[in-house]
């Protein structure tokens, strides 16, 4: 039991100095403190610190160095992605231009639970599925997980959406598309997520939920994504409305920004009290 405890908190040294890292609040050459001044500052064991040191050590975050001490050698790759989300479906349409995409699954599935009652499917319904990792620079940054009705995935191949972004054909398929909901949390890689995304399994990456509706109201697309948080972000800008001394920020719709307003960028994590 105590060594399963010391592993737990191990684990969670490590997701904290990690998240630093990957962050760039501790940027490349960054030295961390050493063993003694870490255990204090986590309220941990030494051999705990260890332990986390040496996970960052194999995924060739950190380098130790008897003499030199423990310094950040993790070089991040390219600026992570950034999706603006007012302007989302015009964001969508461009990332799916200039992005690689790898279609892992391609299969027509019986519509059942969340996923068939969220695009309001009857029970004998199939819906299409599709399963696909993004990369930038030859870098996965993002798996995707799409449902749609039958009726549209008939419209299109295997081989057109392993080539092009689902919205583009949507839209030749005779959807006009008139709105969407999106939810945005967290969640953790699986195994097989882990694996596509180059991920450790139990990662935290950004999970996003979003239905999207055609003009009349009906649901076309479930869309089930998960982002590597240091390759992608998601920012919204916020302009401030109402009277002076108001606390409240309306998004600012793509290419406006109303003058005289007092606006600002901020990441969905931000709180805005």
């Amino acid at each position: 039991m105590t060594d399963r405890l010391s592993e737990a908190k191990a684990r969670q040294v490590y997701l904290v100095l990690r998240d630093r890292i990957v962050s760039g609040k501790l940027g490349l050459g960054a030295r961390l403190p050493n063993e003694n001044n870490l255990a204090r500052l986590h309220q941990v064991s030494r051999v705990t610190i260890r332990r986390a040191l040496a996970e960052l050590a194999r995924e060739k975050l950190i380098e130790r160095r008897r003499s030199l001490g423990t310094r950040v050698v993790y070089r991040p790759s390219s600026a992570p992605l950034v999706a603006d989300i007012t302007g989302m479906l015009a964001s969508i349409a461009e990332m799916g231009r200039g992005t690689a995409v790898a279609l892992l699954s391609f299969e027509y599935v019986p519509a059942e639970g969340p996923v068939a009652e969220a695009l309001g499917s009857k029970s004998l319904e199939l819906l299409q599925r599709a399963i696909r990792v993004r990369s930038v620079d030859g870098e996965p940054f993002s798996y995707l997980t799409t449902h749609v009705p039958e009726r549209i995935g008939v419209t299109f191949s295997r081989r057109e959406l392993a080539g092009r972004p689902l919205l583009e054909l949507l839209e030749r398929s005779g959807v006009k598309v008139g709105r969407a909901m999106q939810q945005i949390g967290a969640g953790l890689a699986t195994p097989v997520v882990a694996a596509a995304l180059g991920v450790k399994i139990g990662s935290p990456l950004i999970e996003l939920t979003r239905i999207v509706f055609d003009g009349k109201g009906r649901a076309v697309e479930h869309l089930h994504a998960l982002y590597r948080p240091d390759r992608y972000n998601l920012v919204i800008e916020l302009v401030r409305s109402g009277r002076a001394n108001a606390k409240i920020w309306a998004p600012v719709m793509p290419g406006a920004r109303p003058r005289n307003a007092k606006s600002r960028s901020t990441s969905l994590t931000t709180s805005l009290s």
